[in-house]
């Protein structure tokens, strides 16, 4: 992202719990402990869910107007092409305790009903909290290391979420649709699910819009077809994505698809109010990508692309997988630093959000090294401006003071000046690189952390590098460099 949520109150955990503590005791219910109503992250206590590990989501969206939906309020304007939603999400995940209950993130949407294994569920509902209780029937399936399938039916207006820093994500109306951005939390304003960005999942996204709005998601397109008026676009993405990473875009869109030399097949969809000033940077995107194989190891993914909003559609740019949204045309060091995150944040996704600058600090680290092979400006010299930025030495980047810090400039600033401060202590650019490109290999399409990353450097040079972490990545004050 280049930019910058809500975490649960604490009331609406503790009537989450409760809800599924007597859900676990009533009769008939299945033998277990309910999961947890959030995974303690250290900025989003609520965030996420305990006791299953998601591998698959299969979501059927129908998007329209409030015109369109019988269920739809008279108060809203009949011209906002894509101001309701009704969905199917069919979530296949894998328990991890015996489960009695579990929990699904969900903010606004109406709950029609739920089946667990083909069978009716009891849903109970505490704030952004779904409990699911399933049946005795089905206990078998929901014992430790089996895995269960949930469906669950909802319907509804999606909600645009303010962020503790004030920023909008989750349902962000546009002039002619709307598009979903997710990063921290915004992802549970359009389905249920464990969204939480250690839980990585494959997706299968159906859309059904009106003619002639396109819908455009992440990974590959499967198939099109039009019926009556209204076409369904179905997306697949095949490796793993954290839910924060998802994105849809519905409106009216230039598209355009090609593959680069190497195989990765591009999708482009652009407003065409922003059509000709995003092309020439857009038409750079395989060169984009190749640079970046040679810094950072081999795309990790088999698609690639962009999302280009027209101004004001949104406020930032999101690195959404496969294809970043842009909020109107970007220049070519935003489309590095959105794609540098397709490698680090994507492909090597954080623990928990308290590891942003390891996206950050490398998407940024990504733009410094793409100045200085294109635009002729040393890597020292983009050092030397972010350290003398005062901005940059508000909080220590692995450690930002809260929800709504995460996304502050020495997350980026100062996170890639911890990533110089590693090549200088190598001193070698080899080495370096290849440290760079080891770590994207050992942890693609996994999870890490920052005790995960400095472990792996300490390790992979052999050198104790007590103090730059000290200094640099978790110090109050700006440490003296050389001259």
């Amino acid at each position: 992202m280049n930019r910058r949520t809500p975490a649960a109150t604490p009331l609406a955990l503790l009537l989450a719990l409760a809800l599924a503590l007597l859900g676990a005791g009533c009769t008939g219910g299945v033998e277990g402990t309910p999961g947890a109503a959030g995974l303690r992250d250290p900025y989003f206590p609520g965030l996420g869910n305990g006791g299953y590990d998601v591998t698959h989501y299969s979501l059927k969206l129908d998007i329209g107007s409030s015109a369109d939906d019988k269920h739809g309020s008279s108060t809203q304007p009949p011209d906002r092409p894509a101001d309701r939603l009704r969905g199917t999400a069919t979530i296949t995940a894998r328990a991890t305790q015996d489960l009695s209950a579990f929990h699904l993130d969900l903010a606004g949407l109406d709950v029609e009903g739920a089946t667990v294994e083909g069978r009716p569920a009891a849903v109970n509902r505490a704030g952004k909290e779904l409990i699911i209780r399933p049946g005795s029937a089905v206990e078998d399936r929901l014992r430790k290391g089996r895995t269960f399938t949930t469906v669950v039916r909802y319907s509804g207006s999606p909600q645009t979420i303010t962020d503790p820093d004030g920023s909008k994500e989750g349902w962000l109306r546009t002039a002619d649709g709307a598009v979903a951005l997710g990063e921290p939390t915004g992802s549970m304003a359009w389905f249920p699910g464990n969204h939480h960005p250690s839980d990585k999942a494959t997706y299968d996204i159906e859309v059904t819009v009106p003619d002639p709005l396109t819908a455009v998601s992440n990974g590959e397109l499967i198939s099109r077809r039009t019926e009556d008026g209204r076409t369904t676009y179905h997306w697949r993405t095949a490796e793993p994505m954290a839910s924060y990473l998802a994105t849809l875009a519905v409106g009216r869109f230039s598209t355009r698809q090609s593959a680069t030399p190497d195989g990765i097949r591009l999708f482009t969809a652009v407003d065409p109010e922003s059509e000709a000033a995003s092309e020439e940077v857009l038409d750079g995107i395989p060169a984009v990508l190749a640079w970046s194989a040679e810094k950072f190891g081999p795309y990790p993914f088999t698609s690639a692309g962009a999302i280009v909003e027209r101004t004001g559609d949104a406020e930032y740019a999101l690195e959404t997988q496969n294809r970043p949204v842009f909020p109107g045309p970007p220049d070519t060091a935003l489309l590095v630093h959105e794609l540098a995150h397709q490698w680090f944040g994507n492909s090597v996704t954080p623990k928990s959000w308290r590891d942003m600058w390891l996206n950050e600090g490398f998407a940024t680290y990504a733009e410094w090294l793409w100045a200085a092979d294109h635009d002729g400006v040393p890597v020292g010299e983009s050092f030397d401006e972010a350290y003398e930025d005062g901005a940059n030495w508000a909080f220590p980047p692995a450690e930002p003071p809260s929800a709504a810090d995460i996304s502050e400039a020495p997350v980026y600033g100062r996170g890639a000046m911890v990533v110089h401060r590693i090549r200088l202590a190598i001193d070698d650019d080899e080495a370096f690189f290849d440290l760079v490109r080891g770590w994207t290999e050992t942890h693609r399409h996994g999870n890490a952390s920052t005790d995960d990353f400095t472990a792996y450097v300490e390790e992979e040079t052999g050198e104790d590098l007590t103090e730059l972490w000290d200094d640099w990545l978790y110090g109050e004050s700006r440490p003296p460099v050389e001259d």
